[in-house]
């Protein structure tokens, strides 16, 4: 399978809460969470090296469709909503259309 759309999200914890955030979005690989689905081809989460309440996230799935369909889920809204109510404002998002590169 291809990744035929993507996002790049830049979210910034509360104070001292960063390693919360980064737990609470690596549960998103559980089984039955939305990046366990089979239209997750991407799905890395990162901190920032200068500022560990900084974490982006970076998702590649096989279409925009398939991704709205699972985030509009039970599973994938109790994430989101844990989410906002770790950081701090609303997060810069930029979706994509991949072209080439190297998933893993």
């Amino acid at each position: 399978m291809n990744v035929r759309y993507g996002f790049n999200a830049t979210l910034t914890a509360k104070p001292g809460m960063g390693a919360r955030l980064v737990d609470l979005l690596l549960t998103g690989l559980d089984e039955g969470k939305p990046a366990a689905s089979e239209h997750c081809l991407v799905y890395l989460v990162c901190r920032s090296a200068s500022d560990p309440d900084v974490v982006h996230v970076t998702e590649g799935w096989t279409g925009e469709e398939d991704h709205h369909r699972i985030f509009a889920g039970q599973a994938a809204q109790a994430i989101v909503s844990q989410v906002q109510d770790l950081v701090v404002a609303e997060s810069p998002y930029t979706d994509y259309v991949p072209v080439g590169g190297k998933t893993f």
